[in-house]
């Protein structure tokens, strides 16, 4: 098994991971998973995909993340983890789809109109 790459986006957040054989190894930008991800709630939804359809053990993970907050990134990186499993079996798809972990948030930043306060808000009207 060679080097598999997926890469998840989630608002500006862009998470590019390469999954391969090895000891269970994750490293996100050249630091340990628990350093850069400390709240163990993040750690389980970005390793979901891994623990049900895959076996974590035997498989490392480099991981590149930029841009958006941490939360976006940790949905980013769930699901580039389960674009890669994907491409490494595509029998899982099913399974993967049903619990949501191949859905793309398509939601992003509204951008802020002229003449208003922001992208829906508007300045204070008055009367008089």
């Amino acid at each position: 098994m060679q080097e598999i790459i997926g890469v998840g986006r989630r608002k500006t957040a862009v998470s590019s991971v390469r999954l391969r054989r090895g000891s269970g190894i994750v490293e996100v930008n050249g630091r340990p998973f628990e350093e850069y991800f400390p709240l163990s709630l993040q750690r389980e939804a970005i390793l979901a995909p891994l623990q049900k359809f895959g076996e974590p053990g035997n498989k490392d993970l480099v991981i590149r993340v930029k841009g958006g907050g941490i939360e976006a990134q940790v949905i980013a990186t769930r699901l580039g983890i389960a674009r890669a499993l994907v491409q490494e079996s595509e029998e899982i798809r099913g399974n993967l789809k049903e619990f949501g972990y191949l859905t793309r948030d398509p939601r992003k930043k509204e951008r802020k109109k002229y003449g208003q306060k922001g992208a829906r808000k508007r300045f204070q009207f008055s009367k008089r």
